[in-house]
């Protein structure tokens, strides 16, 4: 949290929160009395144009979501996107987000990489397991405590179980943890260490190029001799 932040939230007319609950918290703990209400995936679709009527009649609005960043697998996006086709000006507070610091001490390829976020649970997973296991550039996934192991054993099968990654949980809180190794060792680590808690990121490994073995056989036609 920083002193702009803090100051930010105390002087907006109104905080519109993933989860009012925890951020009242959040608020509570700095002494910020701003009015909130709750905006969330479930009534983002109904309630953004009223938020774009409240902010069109000069209404200065904060937002901010549960953990990490709105609009990051996070609600935000829609109002965010619906603002600029208003011509309403918005301003983004750095702060806390997990994938940055996850990308950085993963000890992976940082200059290249792909942001996935959450996989889908049922319909379209294994055609996006099979897309990311074939970038050639680090991948950027976000996953749940109890669907830790079932991620890890899925990529195995589609990247192979030498691939490394590298697993980060509750960032910035007490019990951050960053455990680096292929996805069999994360496998048997958290198989063995039980049940992950907190906010999970998995860093994968791009996949290598694989050169072609230096032989005759892989010449073209138009490059061999008469006698061959």
């Amino acid at each position: 949290m920083t002193f702009r932040a803090i100051q930010v939230l105390k002087s907006a007319d109104l905080i519109i929160a993933e989860d009012t609950r925890t951020s009242g918290k959040l608020l509570k703990h700095f002494q910020i009395e701003t009015p909130i209400k709750a905006y969330h995936s479930f009534n983002e679709h109904q309630s953004t144009p009223y938020w774009i009527g409240q902010l069109s009649q000069g209404v200065n609005i904060a937002m901010i979501s549960d953990a990490g960043t709105p609009g990051i697998s996070d609600p935000g996006y829609l109002l965010v996107h619906a603002c600029h086709e208003a011509k309403i000006n918005i301003t983004c507070l750095p702060g806390a987000t997990a994938f940055v610091p996850a990308l950085v001490s993963s000890g992976l390829p940082t200059d290249k990489f792909y942001f996935e976020g959450f996989l889908p649970h049922k319909k379209g997973r294994q055609t996006r397991l099979l897309y990311v296991s074939n970038l050639p550039c680090t991948t950027i996934l976000y996953e749940s405590p109890n669907r830790l192991i079932k991620c890890l054993e899925e990529l195995a099968l589609h990247c192979g179980k030498d691939r490394k990654a590298t697993v980060v949980r509750e960032i910035s809180k007490i019990y951050e943890e960053v455990k680096h190794d292929t996805l069999e060792g994360l496998i048997r680590y958290f198989m063995k260490d039980g049940l992950a808690k907190g906010e999970i990121v998995v860093i994968l490994q791009g996949k290598t190029e694989q050169k072609l073995p230096k032989t005759n056989k892989y010449r073209h036609k138009s490059d061999r001799t008469e006698e061959e």
